[in-house]
């Protein structure tokens, strides 16, 4: 899924950015963030969309039909369905024009979306916005600004923070993974090894079976 970010800094004229400025750009380029989907519906069929995230991640995510063109005044519906990595639906709704989901992650995986035509008249198909927050994107920072009395340069320190350790709880999901990949291939490369070796005797059994078969046939036809 393409992630977008729209970052406004002030122009600095003739003059390095600064090193925070670096950082936080870094930051913000390496943790979660909103992601903008733009869905064309088919009148039959539904189309998906699917993330994957790890655990204790808040996801937020608001999806609205568009109407353009000829059809601005059709009144189309859909019907949309949010399942978790094990199946779990986390959200449903039937003949709807808008609407917004949002959950905690508790386990890690894809998380789905999906949407399909679900009006009387199923001949038109339909355009659906999705806009997807995920992590730190997902979060009301007017809400966290008014509440702990911060704004400014202090509010976007805040900002940082929380990215930062997004990243750090991103890196140690990837080291947990990394180790989970690892095992299954040493388990794997082990059940291999068992497997030739097995092959193997099974191979020289068989010869010397044949073997002693021949020289019984033979033995038995006096032609040894």
């Amino acid at each position: 899924m393409r992630q977008r970010y729209d970052l406004v800094f002030p122009k600095l004229a003739m003059a390095a950015p600064p090193p925070l400025l670096l950082f936080s750009l870094l930051l913000l380029l390496a943790s979660p963030g909103a992601v903008g989907v733009w869905l064309n519906l088919p009148s039959s069929g539904t189309k998906c969309v699917s993330e994957e995230i790890q655990p204790n991640v808040v996801v937020l995510a608001d999806y609205a039909v568009v109407r353009e063109g000829d059809h601005a005044d059709n009144l189309t519906t859909l019907a949309v369905k949010v399942t978790s990595p094990y199946g779990y639906t986390l959200h449903e709704k039937g003949q709807v024009t808008t609407g917004q989901f949002a959950f905690t992650t508790t386990e890690a995986g894809n998380y789905l979306a999906c949407f399909w035509i679900d009006s009387s008249d199923k001949g038109i198909g339909a355009s659906v916005n999705l806009d997807w927050k995920i992590g730190i994107a997902a979060k009301d920072w007017n809400s966290v600004a008014k509440k702990e009395n911060i704004e400014g340069v202090e509010l976007e320190l805040t900002k940082l923070e929380a990215a930062v350790h997004a990243i750090h709880d991103n890196l140690l999901y990837l080291r947990f993974r990394e180790a989970e990949m690892r095992t299954v291939s040493e388990k794997t490369n082990s059940r291999v090894a068992w497997l030739s070796i097995l092959s193997l005797g099974v191979c020289i059994s068989v010869s010397i079976l044949q073997l002693w078969h021949l020289k019984g046939y033979f033995q038995k036809k006096k032609l040894i």
